[in-house]
């Protein structure tokens, strides 16, 4: 079985359960992400919109850590508006699309923007030991909705490639509101096609506009504060993103969808939510990694809670 019959089977199996919203609220007032362990009760829905900005002057080609004077310092800019919503106390879905921009301070190379893919998950509590122990499981799935170019790597706003991911949560939470949790996932991505009728990667040229993206896992943990009825949520994160093979940007040459794109991030989230209407910041910025830049990152969140359906009254 080759990738692209691999990848089209197990998306089929995923696409029947479900098909990044980030930043949502529930009744507890108290965020809620795909890698988390919250969740919004039955019959309520959250609307959000994030901005996010990121930069770098400085990336990895392979593990040689440079600058480029023809790009200066590339920034990227995304406006993401998104829903979650509570099918049932443990069962939530999380839909989103983001406006993606990128533009480079110096060169002549076009900055990018458009709508880029959306994305949604099916968030699922699979055990809880009533002590504070919960494991979930989450199922995801991307498709772009543009026609943007993806062969024009880093000024591009993303891949082309259709995703299908499957998550792993463990989460404790202590009764003094301090939590610890963990995830682990792996992403399928298609293959996707190029503007060319031939490219090279991992020392070979191929005579094909098919472009094989590698497959891709990612880690994290984290350690934060939250506890019911209150309206503050903080957290520190370690994030660790790697593709599944790939090759290495050649030297002096641009960025490919081939390449085994890796990155450690250490970040901080934090969530004020005095009603049904919150704000939330997160920053981040990437330790170490191969073929990418070294990013800072802020993104900041509009969130507001409602019943989408409320429950009649006997």
């Amino acid at each position: 079985m080759n990738k692209s019959e691999f990848y089209q089977r197990n998306m089929k199996r995923l696409l029947r359960f479900t098909f990044i919203g980030l930043l949502c609220v529930s009744t507890k007032l108290i965020a809620q992400m795909p890698h988390d362990a919250i969740y919004m009760p039955k019959r309520t829905a959250c609307i959000a919109v994030s901005y996010n900005r990121s930069t770098w002057n400085e990336y990895w080609e392979n593990t040689l850590k440079r600058e480029n004077l023809n790009i200066g310092t590339l920034t990227t800019q995304s406006v993401m508006p998104m829903v979650a919503v509570g099918l049932t106390d443990k069962l939530n879905l999380i839909v989103g699309v983001p406006y993606v921009k990128t533009e480079a301070s110096a060169g002549n190379l076009m900055g990018q923007k458009g709508i880029q893919d959306l994305s949604g998950w099916l968030k699922y509590k699979l055990a809880d030991n009533g002590k504070g122990l919960s494991i979930h499981g989450t199922l995801g799935a991307s498709a772009p909705v543009t026609n943007y170019v993806p062969d024009f790597l880093p000024m591009s706003i993303g891949l082309r490639a259709k995703t299908a991911t499957g998550r792993f949560i463990g989460n404790y939470l202590h009764k003094s509101g301090i939590y610890v949790a963990a995830h682990a996932s792996y992403m399928f991505r298609s293959n996707i096609k190029v503007d060319r009728d031939a490219y090279q990667a991992d020392n070979r040229v191929y005579n094909t506009n098919e472009v094989s993206v590698p497959n891709a896992t990612d880690a994290a943990a984290r350690l934060g504060y939250m506890k019911d009825g209150s309206r503050i949520q903080a957290e520190a994160f370690v994030e660790h993103f790697t593709c599944v093979g790939g090759d290495n940007i050649r030297r002096n040459d641009m960025p490919f969808p081939t390449n085994n794109m890796t990155s450690t991030t250490v970040g901080f989230y934090g969530k004020y939510q005095p009603k049904n209407i919150g704000l939330n910041v997160r920053v981040a910025k990437v330790l170490s990694g191969l073929n990418v830049g070294q990013t800072t990152s802020i993104s900041v969140g509009l969130l507001y809670q409602l019943n989408y359906f409320k429950q009649t009254i006997k």
